[in-house]
C-alpha cells in the first residue's frame, strides 16, 4: 500500500535550474533535519524534502520495505512534479532512492546516494529501536530528559540527541513520531536490500557520496554498485562520518551542486 508522504518544498525552480530535487532522509531522520541543506541546495532549484513512511509527519503503515518506500516516492514525484526529478537519499533513504531508480528509472533524472550501498548493512543496531520502545516516554517533558534516559542503552550522546528529536508533544505527553513497532519488525529488511533481477540497471548519472570516516561503503561494494549503476561516480568527503551532510555541510553541498 502506497502512502502520501509529507514534504517541505523550497518553491519553484529558477530558469535553467534543472529538474526538482527530492531529498530522502535516513532511518530515524526527518525532513526537519535537512532544512538547512535544502535551503542551500534550493538556491538554484526546487527542493522537496520528504518524510518517509513511519517517520516524521508521514502516515504509518504496517510494512516497511524498500519496494514500498520506492513506490511512495514515485507517487510523490508523479503528483507534485512534472513527472521527473533528481533524487538524493541518505542511508535508508539512499536505499529507497536506489530502489526507485532501479524500478522506475523514467522518474529519476539524476541519483545521489549518500553513504550507503545496495547491500546488507551493519552499523545501526536494533538495540536503538528496542531502547526507544522500552522508554516510558510520556513520563518525560523535555527531549534532553529523553536523551539522558537512553544513556544506558545508547552511550553515544550525539546519537541519543538525534533520536530524541523524534519525541514530540502529544495529547498525553511526549510521544514518538516513529512507528517503532513496524521498524522493529522489519529491521532485517531495512538493513538489507532486495534482490535485483539480472539485467536490471539504472543507466542515468549516479553519484555515490561517502564519508571518509564511515564504514558503510567499502571497496568490495564497488562491483555491485557498478553492475546496478553503470554510470556511477564515487566521491569521498574525508573528514565526514556516516552523517556526511551534518559533519561537512559545505563540502557536501558543493559536491551535490557540482554533480547536479
Amino acid at each position: 500500500m502506497m502512502v502520501e508522504l509529507a514534504f517541505s518544498d523550497t518553491g519553484s525552480d529558477e530558469p535553467g535550474g534543472g529538474p526538482p530535487l527530492i531529498i530522502l532522509p535516513g532511518l530515524f531522520g526527518s525532513k526537519r533535519n535537512w532544512s538547512a541543506i535544502a535551503r542551500e541546495l534550493g538556491r538554484h532549484r526546487r527542493v522537496i524534502t520528504a518524510d518517509l513512511r513511519n517517520h516524521g509527519e508521514s502516515p504509518w503503515t504496517d510494512r516497511h520495505d524498500y519496494p514500498g518506500l520506492a513506490a511512495d516516492v514515485a507517487r510523490l514525484i508523479e503528483a507534485h512534479t512534472a513527472g521527473r526529478a533528481s533524487v538524493l537519499g541518505h542511508s535508508m533513504g539512499g536505499k529507497a532512492a536506489m530502489m526507485l531508480a532501479l524500478t522506475r528509472p523514467e522518474l529519476v533524472e539524476r541519483l545521489v546516494v549518500v553513504d550507503i550501498a545496495p547491500v546488507s548493512s551493519t552499523g545501526t543496531p536494533i538495540d536503538y529501536v528496542q531502547a526507544m520502545r522500552a522508554l516510558p516516554l510520556a513520563s518525560y517533558s523535555r527531549r534532553s530528559e529523553v536523551a539522558d534516559a537512553l544513556a544506558e542503552a545508547i552511550p553515544d550522546r550525539g546519537v541519543r540527541n538525534f533520536l530524541s528529536l523524534n519525541a514530540v508533544d502529544g495529547p498525553g505527553g511526549l510521544e514518538w513520531r516513529l512507528n517503532l513497532a513496524a521498524l522493529e519488525r522489519d529491521f532485517p529488511l531495512i538493513l538489507g536490500f532486495p534482490e535485483i533481477e539480472a539485467g536490471r540497471t539504472f543507466p542515468g548519472p549516479a553519484l555515490f557520496l561517502s564519508g571518509g570516516r564511515s564504514p558503510y561503503v567499502r571497496p568490495e561494494h564497488r562491483p555491485v554498485i557498478e553492475r546496478l549503476f553503470p554510470a556511477a561516480m564515487f566521491e569521498t568527503i574525508p573528514d565526514a562520518g556516516h552523517w556526511v551532510h551534518a559533519d561537512a555541510p559545505a563540502a557536501f553541498v558543493a559536491a551535490v551542486t557540482a554533480f547536479l
